[in-house]
């Protein structure tokens, strides 16, 4: 491939990325306002149903990229919504573990479902191996986002 369509390539390539970051971004928001959430405590939310147990408040600073400080107040607002609970780990009862309440991860899915039904037949057409590609652009997205 010559440089200049490599060059137009990459530059459809960051339109369409802006793009679809807003796109998900706005997509975000109407999830959030539906479940009367702020953003960043649905995502928590849906990064806590990721996790597969409960977790430290320290966990969810790392998740988030929050202070633990911010964290805590992130876990105050989700408890107050009945999103999460406190609870005392069993084997270290000084330490403190946020796990989610199933009813309302129950309906977190639920909504996400009513929004955003249509995301999986995006796939139906794509081979295994362009899932596999997407798949890989996505895990080094997370990554490149995260440092």
């Amino acid at each position: 491939m010559s440089g200049n369509a490599r060059a137009r390539l990459l530059d459809e390539l960051s339109t369409v990325s802006r793009r679809y970051m807003a796109s998900y971004a706005l997509f975000n928001q109407a999830l959030a306002d539906r479940l009367k959430l702020h953003p960043t405590d649905m995502q928590c939310v849906n990064l806590l149903g990721l996790e597969g147990g409960p977790v430290t408040i320290g966990r969810i600073a790392e998740l988030t990229g929050l202070t633990t400080g911010s964290a805590t107040r992130l876990v105050d607002r989700l408890e107050k919504a009945g999103y999460v609970v406190r609870q005392r780990d069993a084997v270290d009862r000084r330490r403190v573990l946020v796990a989610t309440v199933p009813e309302k991860v129950a309906e977190f899915g639920r909504v996400w479902d009513r929004l955003g039904g249509g995301w999986y037949a995006l796939f139906d057409e794509l081979a295994d191996d362009e899932l596999a590609l997407i798949i890989g652009h996505m895990r080094r997205t997370v990554n490149l986002s995260a440092e």
